[in-house]
């Protein structure tokens, strides 16, 4: 029998040593905002074609599709910029992911449960841990009515599931939704475009380990100045800047640490 491994001095590990940064700008004037506009709308649109990328390849994608994707982006934007993007195309698919697994368990533990009531006979009182029978003939009719659209929706989902197919919006569903139901939720057609913009724009950038400030791309300064690097296709436009093809502008900026 060989001997027992001996346990090595208990230590302590370091905390985290980064910071996600969240910030407000304020005090904008009409120049800062039209820059800030026009790079997260070009940083969007490029953000979309990576999703619509991402969603179509699928479960055959690997970090080969993954490389690619980042290669086509960085074409335009720069490359930290592109790895932003295809991160947060990656974490968007991931979620939509384990929302229809999530959706597929809620259907079938519904469809359980109203197999359960409709082989009951009608009236029958339930327990603690099983529901009872249908109430009446009409409840037990509307419940077989409803089983089937629950049958249906579960053989689509798990076909979607199966083919590693996901519905994600760029701006959320219910954003999308609102378009068609505008007298309802008190928006003008004008209203909710500006909305749906601002939910498409994307201005992100990963930190670079060393990097006082953030990064080259975007850098918070501990008196709150943000500076962007403004990508190709704007940077040519009237900006307040100093240095070459920097953005600053002063900001109320929130710190929050990063998880370990």
């Amino acid at each position: 029998m060989g001997a027992l491994r001996e346990m090595a001095a208990p230590f302590v590990t370091l905390g985290p040593s980064g910071v996600a940064v969240r910030t407000r700008f304020k005090h904008l004037t009409s120049e800062h905002e039209k820059v800030l506009r026009l790079v997260g709308d070009l940083l969007g649109t490029l953000a979309c074609r990576d999703l619509k990328a991402r969603c179509a390849a699928g479960l055959g994608h690997d970090t080969g599709h993954w490389a690619e994707r980042k290669r086509a982006l960085t074409q335009e934007p720069s490359s930290r910029r592109a790895g932003s993007a295809t991160k947060a195309s990656r974490d968007q698919w991931a979620l939509a992911r384990r929302g229809l697994l999530a959706h597929i368990h809620s259907l079938e533990a519904g469809i359980a449960t109203i197999t359960h009531r409709l082989s009951l006979p009608v009236g029958e009182k339930g327990s603690e841990r099983a529901p009872g029978g249908c109430r009446s003939r009409r409840e037990w009719h509307a419940k077989a009515r409803r089983l089937h659209v629950l049958a249906d929706r579960l053989e689509r989902a798990r076909a979607d599931w199966q083919a590693g197919v996901v519905h994600v919006v760029r701006g959320g569903k219910r954003l999308l939704k609102t378009r068609h139901h505008l007298q309802a939720a008190h928006l003008t057609e004008e209203r909710w475009r500006v909305r749906w913009q601002a939910e498409r724009r994307f201005l992100a950038a990963d930190g670079e380990s060393g990097k006082r400030y953030g990064n080259e791309t975007i850098r918070v300064t501990s008196d709150g100045e943000v500076s962007i690097k403004l990508p190709a296709p704007p940077a040519h436009l009237p900006r307040v800047v100093r240095g070459g093809g920097a953005h600053r502008a002063a900001s109320h900026t929130r710190w929050r640490r990063s998880r370990p």
